[in-house]
C-alpha cells in the first residue's frame, strides 16, 4: 500500500506471501491478511484512510465488506473493472520487477530476499513513491474517479 497525505512524506506498507506451490496453498493474501495490512497502515499513519482499490476478488468479497464496515476510520473506493493505470501499486510492482529481470534461475529464498530488499529501500525513498502516485493522475486533493 502507498499512503499519501498533503504535507507528509509518502509511505509504503507491505506484506509478502511466499507461494511455493504446495497443494491447497493460497497464492495471494486472504481477506484477513489484507485487513491486517490496512490496520498496520492505520497504526503507521494514525489518520483516517481513504483506500482506492482494484477489483481483486479478495478486495470486493462479502467478508471484506464486513471487515471494512467495522472500521469507522476507513473509506474504500473501488476502481473500474480494469484500470491498472489508476493503481499506483501497479507502477511500484513494475519498478520492482524491472530490477529483478533475469533472476528466474535463483532459489525462491534468494528472490524473496531481493524483493524484500527492494521494497524496504523504497520505504525510505518517498520520491519514487510520489512518482508512482503521480503516474495515476490521481491526487489526494481531488475527488475519487467515477466508477
Amino acid at each position: 500500500m502507498i499512503a499519501t497525505r498533503p504535507g507528509s512524506r509518502t509511505r509504503l506498507c507491505h506484506r509478502l506471501r511466499l507461494h511455493i506451490g504446495r497443494k491447497g496453498e493460497r497464492r495471494s493474501l486472504s481477506e484477513d491478511d489484507c485487513i491486517r495490512l490496512i490496520d498496520g497502515m492505520h497504526q503507521l499513519v494514525k489518520a483516517l484512510i481513504v483506500l482506492v482499490w482494484d477489483r481483486l476478488n479478495t478486495h470486493v468479497s462479502h467478508t471484506m465488506r464486513e471487515l471494512i464496515e467495522a472500521r469507522e476510520w476507513l473509506t474504500v473506493f473501488i476502481l473500474s473493472s480494469y484500470a491498472p493505470e489508476l493503481n499506483a501499486v501497479e507502477y511500484l510492482w513494475a519498478h520492482v520487477k524491472r530490477s529483478l529481470a533475469n533472476l528466474g534461475s535463483m532459489a525462491f529464498d534468494r528472490i524473496e530476499s531481493l524483493v524484500r530488499n527492494r521494497l524496504k529501500r523504497l520505504q525510505y525513498r518517498p520520491h519514487p513513491l510520489d512518482g508512482f502516485v503521480a503516474g495515476t493522475g490521481l491526487s489526494p486533493d481531488l475527488p475519487p474517479p467515477s466508477p
